[in-house]
This record gives C-alpha cells, structure tokens and sequence, in this order.
C-alpha cells in the first residue's frame, strides 16, 4: 500500500496546521517566561474540553488502534471492555479522587505520596514511574508506531522511530503541558474524524446497497459470537477475556492504577483551573471513550466478515496469523485522500502520546528528583530548561532501548499490559489506602508496594513449576457463582491474577499498619476540609455514563 499525493497533501497539511497552533499556544507574553507551574500544569488554567480531548489523545495511541482492530478480528466486542468499564473508572475518579489532589496542590503522583507517606515512598515511586514510562510506555509507544507506519510506507522501523520522536519534540517540548493539552483538540478531532471514516466505509462494504447501517445489521446476524462481552468457558479468547471476571476481576485494578494514578493522564487534571473544570473534563473523556470501540473494533469484525466471504481481496487465514496486521489491510481499502486522514489520524495518536509521556517524564523527575536531591534552590526558569533537557534525553534513551526489547517479535500491547500488571495492584492499593484509611503507615505502604511485585514473581514461577494452587483451593467456595474452580495457578488469567494480589496487598497494608507505630498526625487525608459534592450538570453526566454503560452490557451481553 502507497500513499497517493493527495494522501501525502492532507498528511502534510495536518503537520503545519499541528505545529503552527503549538508554537501560536507556547508563545510567551512580552517580558514574562515560563515557570514550573505554567510548563508542566500550563499554568492550572486548562478548560474542561482541553482536558477531556488531551485525556483520550494521551489514551489512544497505535497499540490499542492496530491491537484492538486485530483483536475485533479475532474476539470481536469483548475486548471493548478496556475502553467501556474506563468509563465509569473515569467517573469515578473524577467525583472522590480529584478533590483529594487538587487541595493538596499536587504536581505529581509522587508529591502526593510524600504528603501522605514521607520522602522515601514518594523517591521510590518517582524512581520507579519514570523507568517504567521511559523503558516501557514510550518504547512500546515508538515502536508500535514506527511498525504501523512500515506497513503503511515501507519506511524502515528506526528511521520511522525517529521521525515520530522528532515530530512529538518539535511541537511539544517548548511549550510543555499547554502546547500538548492545546493541540490535543485537533488530534482527538482528527483521530475520531478518521476513525469513523474507515468505520463507515468498511460496513458499507459489508452493507452493500444497504449501506453502513446495513452492514452493521449483517455483521451482528452473521457473528453473533463477536458481539458479546461475556465470553463463555469454551471460547479460546477466554484466557485473556475470562467472562464474568471481566466484571467482577482486576480488569477495575488496571483501569484505576491507570486513570487515577497515572501521572501523564492525571497531570492534564491537575492542570485546570478549578476541580469543576477537571470534573467536566474527565466526564466528557468519559463520553468518548463509548466511541473508541466503534472505530476501532468494528472495523476489525467487519474485517472478519470480508476475509470469511473472500471479498476485497482479504484472506482470513492470513490474517489470522497476524491480526495486528488487520487495521492496516483495512487501511488499503479506502479510497485515496480518506487513505490519508486515517493515516493522520494514526500519527496523531501516536504523537500525542509520546508528547504526554515526555512530559511527565520530565515532570516526575524535574519536580520529585532534580529539584529536591540534585540542584535544589534555583530559579523556576532553570527547572523549565531541565525539564526541557529531561523529556529530550527520555526520548534518546527510548529510542535506543525500543528495538533490543522489542524487536523480536513481542506483543506490544502485552508488553504494556503485563508490566503493568506487576505494579498496579500495589499502585492502587497504596492510593486508596492512604485516602481513605488514616492508620495507614510508611511500613505499610512500603509492604503493599513490595509484595505487588514479590506475589506476580511468585505466581509466575508457581505456573512454571506446578499447576495447582491458591485458585484450585478456593476455587470450590466460589464455583457455583464465579466458576473460579477451572483455574489454576498454572492457567489463570492475568485479570484475576492481578485481582488476588491487589486483595493481598490491601490485607499486607492494614496487617502492616496495625503492627507497626501510626503516622505522625500531619500525614493523614484530612477528608474534613474537601469537600466531595458534585454539580448538577456533573451528576447529569454520570448518570448518563451509567446509564450508556448498562445498556451496552444489557445489549451484548
């Protein structure tokens, strides 16, 4: 597949309108300069639509584009449920976790940590974000992007790496939070403009003279199987979906280490201007997150049905040995000009993440670890050029480390989710622990961050070494509801894996508390001072999140 003039026209049209908008939002007003609070909050003055359209822009990127569209191939509307439950988590996040970080006046999750828990936890976590977010999410980010651009042109990995690591530096590190919140607009506009292009040009392809409309109705008669978001024993996604547990299992764990404890999702809002704002924010991320499945996983059941009738060209078998390569046989399809937006809309997902990444990178480490252990007491402007500095030499690690970690044929999105999943119990676990409960400790926190990561390494090597265990034990109390009996330690999937541990480590945390001296009086969440209501206009907002998530379910269930 080639990219036709016009093709390269809008690509390049969308590159200089992008770029000019950054540079027109990171201009300096005469005589002033940025400081911290202006390049890493962009000044606590963004507007809720700024923050809800930077939230999905800083979500989405070609992972879950090309891996959601490979996975609607393969499993259908089940692996919906990443972006669907997100919903609610978001809603959720928004009413009783925003009102705790803004009246602390927060730059970072680590900040939090230290207010709550002391100097050591909040080093350990900054330390331990920031390899994660350079080693990890920006590598997995850079290549997964870089792998989506050769199939579209040809173009080699790594020179395709640097192109998207030079654009997302050119338009994001002068300006920091700001030029990215800012120009996330026209990304989200871009990404869903494209994305419901090659939606409705694909089921009309289905549809035929009956249109999109038609083509969706012939999808769900002729594959009922790929739109349901239960999954039954039997079905050989089961592992990775497993039925009920995507409801009831640690699905919720990773959606809320990721919504509400995630640096370089919760710094746009941390960066409003009022918690009513960030509130109306994260409820409008909400309300797009129900489009997502739509342009992405659609098209990837709409794909199935081409290859099954052999229409277009699209071979199911080949396709079934490589669904990650379904978005971009779709992408062939379309017509010339279209071929371009949607590959517009690709770049924009990838850059806007890498953007959001850098800078919180730059964030943690300028605020959590240069400006409290390495430079202290300098100016704001110094702090700005080393974040600046930072979010670069991020980017140069990443691009070194991408290709060794990742070029031999690993999933990405696994990648991502099961790193993930070692720390995200934990993550979690300390969060809600050091809201909610005062006892909480130092020594507690401490216990339920190590032993996320010690119980994922141990329940690895039990399923190396021997497959009964802790599921087959408890298995039979909770059978007749839950069918846990069928799962061992040896096959159980990750979200019930991740599920166990994170009740374990709340259990380790309060043990922990309990044996060891309490906090000192000023460390507790005073929750006396904030105050937890809500607008009306916000409670509208839940509702209909509510409301639209349970019909979805009720629907395909």
């Amino acid at each position: 597949m080639a990219l036709g003039t016009i093709d390269l026209f809008v690509v390049a049209l969308y590159a200089i309108v992008l770029l000019g908008i950054a540079l027109f939002v990171s201009r300096e007003p005469a005589g002033e300069t940025k400081d911290t609070e202006d390049y890493f909050l962009a000044g606590k003055a963004l507007p809720w639509w700024a923050i809800g359209a930077s939230l999905i822009a800083a979500n989405i990127s070609a992972e879950q584009i090309i891996g959601q569209s490979g996975q609607g191939f393969v499993v259908g509307l089940a692996i919906a449920a990443y972006e669907w439950q997100a919903a609610l988590v978001l809603i959720i996040v928004a009413a009783f976790f925003l009102p705790i970080f803004l009246k602390r006046g927060i730059y970072t999750m680590p900040q939090f940590l230290e207010t709550r828990f002391g100097a050591s936890v909040k080093t350990i976590m900054a330390v331990f974000w920031i390899f994660l977010f350079t080693a990890v999410n920006l590598t997995t980010v850079l290549y997964g992007g870089a792998l989506a651009i050769r199939e579209v042109t040809g173009l080699g990995v790594f020179t395709g790496m640097c192109c998207l690591a030079s654009f997302a530096l050119l338009y994001s590190l002068y300006g920091g939070l700001k030029a990215v919140a800012l120009t996330d607009i026209i990304q989200v506009v871009i990404l869903i403009i494209g994305g419901f292009a090659i939606t409705v040009i694909v089921l009309g392809l289905v549809g035929g003279d009956s249109g999109a409309i038609g083509g969706l109705s012939t999808l769900m008669d002729d594959l009922p199987g790929h739109f349901e978001m239960i999954l039954s024993r039997d079905h050989p996604s089961y592992g990775n979906l497993p039925g009920i547990w995507t409801l009831l299992g640690g699905l919720w764990v990773l959606h809320f280490s990721y919504w509400g404890f995630n640096q370089y999702i919760i710094q746009r809002a941390l960066g409003a201007e009022s918690l009513t704002e960030a509130r109306k924010g994260l409820a409008f991320a909400a309300i797009l997150k129900f489009l997502i499945p739509l342009i992405v996983v659609i098209p990837g059941i709409a794909a199935l049905w081409l290859a099954q009738n052999e229409l277009q060209g699209l071979s199911e078998s080949a396709l079934s040995q490589n669904p990650d390569s379904t978005y971009g046989a779709l992408m062939a399809l379309m017509p010339m000009g279209i071929r371009g937006l949607i590959f517009a809309a690709l770049i924009a997902a990838i850059v806007s993440s890498l953007a959001s990444m850098m800078n919180s990178i730059s964030t943690i480490f300028t605020m959590d670890v240069y400006r409290d252990y390495i430079v202290p007491d300098r100016t704001e402007q110094h702090y700005v050029i080393a974040g600046r500095v930072t979010a670069f030499v991020a980017m140069i690690i990443a691009l070194s480390l991408a290709i060794p970690l990742l070029g031999g044929g690993t999933s990405i999105f696994q990648t991502i989710q099961e790193y993930t999943g070692f720390v995200a119990p934990g993550i979690v676990a300390v969060f809600l622990l050091g809201f909610f409960w005062k006892r909480t400790n130092t020594a507690g926190a401490f216990a339920l961050l190590i032993s996320s990561v010690v119980l994922s390494f141990l329940f690895y090597a039990a399923a190396a070494s021997w497959g009964g265990g802790v599921a087959s034990v408890l298995g039979p109390v909770f059978d007749p509801i839950l069918g846990l009996a069928s799962f061992t330690v040896r096959d159980m999937p990750f979200v019930v894996r991740i599920w166990f541990i994170f009740l374990l480590c709340l259990v380790i945390g309060v043990v922990v508390s309990l044996l060891t001296p309490p906090p000192s009086e000023d460390q507790p969440v005073d929750l006396s001072g904030i105050s937890f209501a809500t607008s009306t206009s916000f409670k509208i907002s839940a509702a209909i999140v509510v409301a639209i998530l349970v019909g979805l379910y009720a629907l395909f269930w």
